[in-house]
């Protein structure tokens, strides 16, 4: 399973985020390009410990049944709902946007699983320093997909 922490792998994701398009469509969902890497970089925000979302019901009451989505090998299913804290609706400049997720991937990459957040995610609940790095991967990679890259 592909994780974040590794550097191959983080390469082949930074390397995915340069060849977006500020023109690509997206094969699902409603964000354009620019508010999609906004939202992968909110995500960023949460793991590096740096936004705390509140946990909802349902996340409560399912989240640890389901957490295995986050650090299996299967592909994250399309359309599946976001956390809404980090819903962008509001328009994004892409470049600007590109660039700041690319500099939280590194920095979140080379702080390594001693720096990850102990605060529980918002729908899964507590994970691992582990979980948080493959769902990472996980994340970036579906909404790489969704853009073609």
């Amino acid at each position: 399973m592909e994780n974040i922490y590794d550097q191959l792998h983080a390469a082949e994701i930074l390397n995915r985020i340069e060849n977006l398009s500020p023109n690509a469509k997206p094969q699902w969902g409603t964000m354009n390009v620019a508010q999609m890497v906004a939202h992968c970089s909110s995500f960023q925000d949460i793991a590096m410990g740096n936004s705390f979302p509140p946990r909802d019901w349902i996340g409560r009451l399912i989240g640890r049944f389901v957490k295995p989505i986050v650090y299996n090998d299967k592909p994250t299913p399309t359309n599946m709902s976001t956390i809404p804290t980090i819903r962008i609706a509001d328009d994004r400049d892409f470049e600007t946007e590109k660039e700041r997720l690319k500099q939280k991937i590194l920095t979140f990459q080379s702080n390594g699983p001693e720096k990850c957040s102990a605060h529980p995610h918002p729908f899964f609940g507590k994970l691992t320093p582990e979980q948080w790095g493959k769902g990472i991967y996980k994340h970036l990679d579906h909404h790489l997909r969704q853009f073609g890259v």
